[in-house]
């Protein structure tokens, strides 16, 4: 096996609240026969590590008035806790301790309501999550916890060309920062305050995803100009969008901690017969899973380059299924510049496409993206590369 070294900066936010790993023990995992001598593993682990923890601590910062840590040290909106299965008499319970009910939601498509729940202004957001866990023992408690996009845009990139892909009119939705309008991106619809709004990494997901034959794209901006955006419900209401407009593979390049709002979203997606595809991160082989894509059920994916090497960025799930080009790709960003891409961002959308395609030739999905699958690393499934390598000669946007 051989890694592929980052080309710059492309850090998803992390888990600020612990202390940056020991990597030692992730290298020994990771390199699985690498020659130490050639490719300084461990040093650019450690690397990763630390940007993790300048880049949540630079967040917080710079948003004190939106965004704080919740009782797991991970980044969510300030001020406010989302809240499953309470009944009456808990919810009054919350209000005599200062709680107030800020909406009752019900999320169209996904038959679930979430209460939110405003914090009392002397107390913080991880004292207060503990305290209505204590009030509400039966009622599921979670912070509105932010999601990050798991790739960036590297250099301008020259036009060339490229065969066309097979076309699909299986409708594809991306969660994400909105997309420029294409042909392809038939509907967007906003989740955040100054939604839709585009931007480059939406962008290049939704020309990533026309580049791979996809003919109808809805895409949900959960980001817009919130300072706050990428937040889990933000997500979920997305979610229940394309559920209910009969998207039938989603795609989310976008990482977080285990929620149990966005959790329970997914699953009754999944109920009713959406395939969820998710990126696995760019915050290295140090860092905690990465959910969504560490759900149960979620299609997890990583990236490699051009020479099918593993990212060394490349983050980690509960569970891998496949890997996809990660790098030495191309997209459009939101001025329709062509650009070279990096990240498991990136490769999700290929694997998205890839599904999207079985299921309109009534194939079962599975069987043909294990039949497509080339096995690259240890024998059989492994944790770097998970089935295998899908749409390996894929090079992205025209």
């Amino acid at each position: 096996m051989s890694l592929a070294a980052p080309a710059g900066a492309q850090i998803g936010l992390p888990q600020p609240s612990l202390p940056v790993p020991v990597v030692g023990p992730v290298v020994s995992q990771t390199l699985d026969g690498v020659d130490r001598a050639t490719l300084d593993i461990e040093r650019q682990i450690e690397t990763l590590a630390r940007q993790r923890v300048r880049s949540i601590n630079r967040l917080l910062r710079d948003n004190r008035q939106s965004i704080e840590l919740d009782r797991q040290g991970s980044p969510a909106r300030r001020g406010e806790l989302l809240v499953l299965d309470a009944d009456d008499a808990a919810l009054e319970a919350a209000r005599q301790e200062g709680f107030t009910i800020l909406s009752d939601d019900r999320i169209d498509g996904l038959d679930m309501a979430v209460v939110r729940l405003r914090v009392p202004e002397t107390m913080d957001l991880a004292e207060a999550e503990e305290l209505v866990g204590r009030i509400m023992p039966e009622a599921q408690v979670a912070a509105d916890n932010l999601h990050f996009p798991a790739g960036h845009a590297v250099t301008p990139a020259a036009a060339q060309s490229h065969s066309a892909a097979s076309e699909t009119d299986i409708p594809v939705g991306m969660i994400d920062s909105a997309p420029a309008r294409g042909d392809a991106v038939t509907e967007v619809r906003g989740f955040a305050s100054g939604a839709p709004l585009p931007a480059d990494h939406g962008t290049a997901v939704a020309s990533l995803l026309s580049a791979s034959g996809i003919r109808r794209i809805r895409a949900a901006d959960v980001y817009g100009s919130d300072k706050a955006g990428g937040n889990a419900l933000a997500i979920a209401k997305a979610l229940g969008w394309l559920t209910a407009s009969k998207s039938k593979v989603v795609t989310i390049s976008l990482v977080g901690p285990r929620n149990a709002v966005l959790e329970r979203a997914i699953a009754a997606s999944q109920a009713k017969g959406v395939v969820v595809v998710a990126a696995v991160g760019n915050d290295g082989p140090a860092a905690p899973p990465a959910f969504p894509a560490s759900y149960d059920g979620v299609v997890a994916v990583t990236g490699v380059d051009g020479r099918r090497r593993a990212l060394i960025e490349a983050g980690k799930a509960l569970h891998l299924d496949y890997a996809a080009p990660g790098a030495d790709i191309f997209g459009r960003n939101a001025k329709g510049k062509r650009v070279r891409l990096r990240g498991t961002s990136f490769a999700t959308p290929l694997v998205a496409a890839r599904i999207a395609w079985a299921k309109s030739a009534g194939i079962y999905w599975r069987r043909a993206l294990d039949a497509e699958a080339i096995d690259l690393g240890s024998k059989g499934e492994d944790p770097i590369y998970g089935r295998g390598l899908v749409c390996g000669a894929c090079k992205g946007a025209r």
